[in-house]
């Protein structure tokens, strides 16, 4: 039976971090030791090997509990940084108990050191990743570790797919190229036709090899990965693809298919005894999950608000310095399930008869130069934690667009009134991503609509605190795109 050799490479990856990590906690341990003398705990000189063994024990129990994700193939810098605190975390739980139950009364400055302790191994731990994470990748651009990746099908969805693979060379995936009855409508000339369904039934019943001499050449037997995106009509054809695979220990992935613009992303719930397919996955339909979010929304608004009050009378005093008028803009805009809300900002345009009608431009003459500044920074936005203390909107989701816009993209674009499945909210992640400000195109509004279902469908409390996060930075770092 043939082994991966990918599968040895992950491991030796794994393997070498978790080493690094011993390495970081048993230097840290030696420095703490001799710089933080004030706070050193009593016990832990009195019994130094002890400490040690516990300290290592514990680190055992944080790997063998968290793991680590750097070996994996896609990893987000944040991913990693909530891996490396779960695993400090777990690791001081455990090792803060154990000594204390054997320091007694003379640990008494132990939790402060715990404290300062976990603070400098997160740190240290979470750079040492992004040290390895640039070890992996030109160890894998090196040519080693690598995946070699099989197309079957000639579906727009394997074109996006193909885009994920490569986006990251630290990935290590290799296409080589795909089978279908049909070409696919612009696909970039790295990704090498191999020829018909026919052709690849052939090539399956001889596993025998593409090209001849002088020319490229791939083992169909010797791929990696299989990704398959054909119809349902031809199941027969996706189970012979499924079972050539498992005499191959080739992993198999069937694919999606597009339907216009969209994925035909379906997925698995149980109703009594029977499988059933949706093609909405909301996690925030679980309650636990709303009270979550709900209850974050509230402390959050709530401290939002009172730090905003002092800042108001300033800011009314500029924006009627400079445009006569209310301070506050209100306008009718969509919400949850549809339903309309007075949605409010601080008024960053002149009064003018078309704010319900068009949006602002880049160099709107109905913007004065404080309403420009607060618009780039975010700041018109902050009278909506007030919505969101009303529980018409939520500090994350889908940005609430005015009535007109609902009435004229819900008719044009598929699946638009999708992203009113849950409450709007202050940011999103449509305008983290890079889609934020004026749709001048419809495909414009269209990406911002499926990064909006993409959130409702892949809701986590840690991509709201993502997303919460780079709103943030934008204070300090404008988007090009606001105004």
């Amino acid at each position: 039976m043939r082994t991966r050799k990918y599968s040895m490479g992950n491991g030796l990856i794994k393997a070498v971090v978790v080493i690094l990590d011993f390495v970081i906690l048993n230097v840290l341990m030696l420095l703490s030791k001799k710089y933080l003398d004030e706070v050193y705990p009593l016990y832990f000189s009195r019994e130094p090997r002890i400490t040690f063994i516990i300290a290592n024990v514990a680190m055992v129990i944080a790997h063998l509990s968290v793991g680590t994700v750097i070996h994996r193939r896609r990893t987000t810098i944040d991913e990693v940084l909530v891996n490396v605190t779960k695993l400090c975390l777990v690791h001081i739980t455990i090792m803060f108990f154990c000594l204390r139950l054997l320091g007694g009364r003379g640990s008494t400055r132990m939790f402060k050191y715990m404290v300062i302790f976990l603070t400098s191994e997160v740190l240290l731990i979470f750079l040492c990743r992004q040290l390895e994470k640039l070890f992996i990748r030109y160890f894998r651009q090196a040519g080693r570790n690598t995946r070699s990746v099989l197309l079957v099908g000639s579906d727009p969805a394997l074109l996006m797919l193909y885009r994920n693979l490569i986006s990251d060379s630290s990935t290590g995936y290799k296409i080589k190229g795909y089978f279908a009855d049909e070409l696919m409508e612009n696909c970039p000339p790295e990704i090498k036709y191999h020829g018909s369904m026919a052709q690849l039934n052939q090539l399956i019943d001889s596993c025998s090899i593409i090209g001849g001499p002088g020319e490229d050449s791939m083992d169909i037997s010797h791929t990696d990965e299989v990704f398959c995106c054909l119809s349902h009509d031809e199941n027969d054809e996706i189970m012979r693809i499924i079972r050539f695979c498992d005499k191959n220990l080739i992993h198999f992935y069937y694919v999606p298919r597009m339907m216009g613009n969209f994925l035909l992303n379906l997925q698995p719930e149980q109703l009594g005894d029977a499988l059933v397919f949706t093609n909405h996955h909301e996690p925030l339909s679980h309650p636990f999950n709303r009270f979550v979010k709900r209850l974050f929304d509230i402390v959050v608004s709530a401290i939002m608000c009172v730090f905003m009050l002092p800042f108001i009378p300033i800011i009314a005093f500029i924006i009627k310095r400079q445009s006569p008028g209310p301070l506050f803009f209100k306008q009718e805009r969509t919400g949850f399930n549809g339903k309309t809300f007075t949605c409010i900002k601080f008024r960053s345009m002149h009064v003018n008869a078309d704010a319900d009608k068009l949006q602002a431009t880049k160099d709107d003459p109905r913007k004065f130069p404080f309403g420009n500044f607060i618009r780039r920074t975010n700041i018109d936005e902050f009278p909506q934690f007030f919505n969101v203390l009303r529980g018409d909107m939520s500090i994350v989701g889908p940005r609430p667009h005015m009535l007109a816009h609902t009435t004229q993209y819900g008719q044009i674009i598929d699946k638009y009134m999708v992203r009113h499945f849950c409450l709007p909210g202050i940011t999103g992640w449509a305008q983290v991503s890079g889609s934020r400000g004026e749709t001048k195109e419809v495909w414009e509004m269209e990406e911002r609509v499926q990064k909006d279902i993409w959130y409702i469908e892949n809701w986590t409390f840690w991509l709201d605190m993502k997303i919460i996060l780079r709103t943030f930075v934008t204070l300090f770092v404008p988007d090009k795109k606001a105004y």
